[in-house]
């Protein structure tokens, strides 16, 4: 038995036609549809990047108990736990988190690996001369947006994209090894994250009058720009988009003409999604997570069950992707995994859950039972108490400040620590969320979360289903503190 994953990142469910999107070229998404499962309701876990990617390794979330950060030592890891098995695990990737200090523990699971450079503001291509770059929208500057105008300046050709060099090395593995038994690759580009920076040809797709300044890159913000200025970087993604479908069709091509569909699992997802000017925002992250980015696109081939054309309904989030590919090689999960097996939701759309968590630490505190999403809120802006628990005290790019170490003490374990006592650093920083308040959408009626319910009954009922998430992944008390959940005061 073989595995393939494709990895996106920032992938929108809404700009897919399988998701009923009808004016993006995405042929191969459909094409993908036809042979696949397709699931109506996936959601995030822990968000965003590298957090989601431990959700992947680990098979539980992680937002409640640190922020964006390595794999720790008592966590468990996908690849890691093949390889015990007798599995061979290889990733390809252009996503540059993986070799900076917040996620630099991942790629090492693996059996092998190929780190493809060059995306955004990669330290990849070494200028000391600064670069020309055009005047811009955005308020994005600094040594990355340097960087990434250098890194650009050595694309020359399609095949020089990272996303073009990331499928090619993942299709020379698939040719070297499809007659090989027991492997796993993960195929995962970074595309089609911002800057929405494509070859010509697919922004060809997409003509339309555009005579303002160069904009590919939003900033993480509230909107400003003009109608025009929205519609031509939504227009922009969508190139990327599409290049995207394009690659995901060499893939397909390829198992095609090698015959991999008999005895190869197939899976196509992503981390998250962007708010491309919906609700006056772009991006993620520093607004509540709105269902452009909260939920997510899921495409499942089991060749077990052949099922292909059909779509799922059930729940499903990143942390069952872990214990769908163990029990696919005959692995039983961890303990600590709370993830579960799709074995059975892909044959017959059976449940695996009644309600879902996610979230980013420090964030909303958010679940959802697939009708009802319910986003609780910071009770002020101090943001407090938080605590990061960690052994591995880095942020995306940097470690740990001398001050944030000087608050350290250590913790008593947690159940997925293993015995072991965790560092338990305060977290100095603040945010503005606590401004939007706590949410309640109906997502049926409401499926652009214009208009929050006030609805006591029904905010009970979510409290209470958010509480026994929030107990079962062993959140840290404050956390309950920090958005005002009293657990004493609800109904058992």
């Amino acid at each position: 038995m073989k595995a393939i994953m494709i990895m996106f990142d920032t992938l929108n469910r809404r700009m897919l036609s399988p998701y009923g999107c009808d004016w993006t070229h995405t042929p191969n998404f459909r094409r993908l549809a036809e042979r696949s499962v397709v699931f109506d309701r996936s959601y995030v876990g822990s968000m965003p990047c590298m957090p989601a990617r431990r959700d992947l390794h680990t098979g539980r979330y992680n937002f409640l108990h640190r922020s964006w950060g390595p794999l720790e030592p008592f966590d468990d890891s996908l690849p890691e736990r093949m390889a015990q098995h007798g599995v061979y695990s290889h990733l390809v990737t252009d996503h540059q988190h993986y070799w900076e200090d917040g996620g630099a523990t991942y790629h090492t699971r693996y059996s092998s690996f190929d780190l493809i450079r060059g995306q955004e503001g990669d330290p990849w291509k070494g200028e000391v001369r600064d670069p020309v770059i055009p005047d811009s929208l955005g308020t994005n500057t600094g040594n990355m947006v340097r960087q990434d105008w250098i890194n650009r300046s050595y694309i020359r050709d399609e095949g020089d994209f990272p996303q073009a060099r990331t499928f090619r090395s993942g299709l020379e593995f698939i040719r070297a090894n499809h007659a090989e038994d027991s492997w796993f690759l993960q195929l995962e580009t970074f595309d089609p994250h911002e800057p929405f920076h494509a070859p010509q040809r697919f922004r060809e797709l997409y003509t339309h009058t555009y005579e303002g300044k160069h904009f590919d890159w939003p900033s993480y913000r509230s909107v400003t720009e003009t109608v025009e200025e929205i519609a031509h970087i939504r227009y922009e993604y969508a190139a990327l988009l599409s290049m995207c479908d394009y690659y995901l069709g060499q893939v397909l091509d390829l198992m095609d003409e090698l015959g991999l569909w008999s005895d190869t699992m197939l899976i196509v997802n992503t981390d998250h999604g962007f708010l491309l000017g919906e609700h006056d925002m772009w991006a993620k992250c520093h607004m509540p997570f709105y269902d452009e980015v909260s939920h997510t696109p899921l495409f499942i081939w089991d060749p077990r069950s052949g099922k292909r054309g059909e779509r799922r309904s059930s729940l499903v989030q990143m942390i069952d992707m872990a214990p769908t590919l163990l029990e696919y090689f005959g692995i039983d999960p961890t303990p600590d995994m709370q993830g579960k097996s799709l074995r059975a939701t892909i044959e017959r759309d059976e449940p695996v859950r009644e309600a879902a968590l996610f979230g980013i630490h420090g964030g909303h505190v958010n679940c959802t039972d697939g009708r009802y999403v319910y986003m609780r809120a910071p009770v002020s802006a101090h943001n407090k108490p938080l605590y990061n628990y960690t052994l591995m005290p880095t942020h995306m790019r940097k470690r740990f400040s001398l001050d944030e170490l000087r608050t350290l003490e250590l913790a008593e374990p947690f159940a997925f620590t293993k015995g072991i006592r965790p560092m338990k650093i305060e977290v100095r920083s603040a945010n503005q969320l606590h401004r939007f308040g706590d949410l309640l959408f109906e997502m049926e009626a409401d499926p652009g979360q214009q208009h929050s319910l006030s609805d006591p009954e029904l905010v009970e009922r979510m409290q209470a289903k958010l509480i026994e998430l929030m107990e079962a992944t062993d959140a840290p008390e404050e956390q309950y503190e920090r958005i005002g959940l009293n657990r004493k005061k609800l109904p058992s």
